[in-house]
């Protein structure tokens, strides 16, 4: 087959994707006010506080994860 008729279909398929111009379309975004201009507080004291908690819950379970290790094997 030759590289033409292979070529020929594919171009076809490509014709019609071309961009419309600028003129005639309208932006379907728009200019708003950023996202971090007005910070929702709720959501951020619930991020920090799930945080801090998660963090104080690890460090206490890794505390006592060293202390039973310790007991069983003697080492205190």
């Amino acid at each position: 087959m030759a590289p033409s008729s292979v070529l020929r279909p594919l171009s076809r398929l490509l014709a019609p994707a071309r961009l419309p111009s600028c003129s005639s379309t309208r932006s379907k975004f728009y200019v708003r006010e950023p996202y971090n201009a007005k910070p929702n507080w709720l959501r951020v004291g619930l991020a920090l506080g799930t945080s801090v908690f998660l963090w104080v819950y690890l460090i206490q379970q890794h505390n006592e994860d060293v202390l039973e290790y310790k007991r069983r094997n003697g080492l205190e």
